[in-house]
């Protein structure tokens, strides 16, 4: 096990007990999610948490395939889908790095506060396009400490020893834009979803919903 699947395995309990920071943001995103969800659609969500935002979009879709690499994540996800009776969403361990599936086998693709958790964020952009059928959508929500907050990238490599936090990429929302469109992504929606409030300071989070162009 990863050092990051520590550290979210460890505090996963605590995570899934923590109010949403910004509940109207929250809404909004699920709003705008929304608009491009079909009833026949099948999603794959990457770094799905405890699975709040899987089972919310359950309803507006065919199947969510719900992965995460941290065990005790997906054992809270799947408790609240038994809890709640949702079937249409799959919980699995898993990472994106690991999943091996055929290319154009999703509609839709949601990486939500994950991409600036990834070390190897060009390659996981890349393998989403390959995975979504053509027009499809990749989701993101990211939280963008390059553009506030860009001296953290002096303290990571010793807070992650620590174990105080997981790896943390400090990107740009120009470095995110970049990514996404290198990858031949076309960016269809962006809006900047408030901020992640921290005792170290602010950082902006952007919310982009990205068309696959072939």
């Amino acid at each position: 096990m990863n050092a990051s699947a520590k550290f979210w395995n460890k505090v996963a309990a605590g995570y899934a007990k923590q109010p949403i920071a910004d509940e109207a943001a929250y809404q909004k995103k699920l709003q705008v999610t929304r608009e491009y969800l079909q009833p026949s659609m099948n999603v794959l969500e990457f770094g799905c948490g405890t699975g709040s935002t899987a089972l919310a979009h359950a309803p507006y879709v065919h199947h969510i395939r719900a992965i995460d690499f941290s065990s005790n994540m997906i054992a809270i996800a799947q408790a609240k889908a038994d809890a709640q009776n949702i079937q249409n969403v799959t919980f699995e361990q898993a990472s994106i790095d690991e999943l091996n599936v055929p290319d154009r086998t999703y509609d839709a693709v949601l990486g939500l506060n994950v991409l600036h958790l990834i070390e190897n964020k060009e390659e996981v952009i890349a393998k989403v396009y390959d995975m979504l059928q053509p027009g499809g959508c990749f989701i993101t929500s990211t939280v963008c400490l390059g553009d506030t907050m860009a001296w953290f990238k002096l303290i990571t490599p010793m807070g992650k020893f620590l174990g105080l936090f997981p790896s943390v990429k400090v990107l740009t929302i120009k470095d995110l834009e970049k990514s996404l469109t290198d990858a031949t992504f076309a960016i269809d929606t962006q809006w900047q979803a408030g901020e992640y409030k921290s005792p170290l300071g602010k950082a902006k989070i952007v919310f982009i919903v990205a068309k696959k162009t072939e």
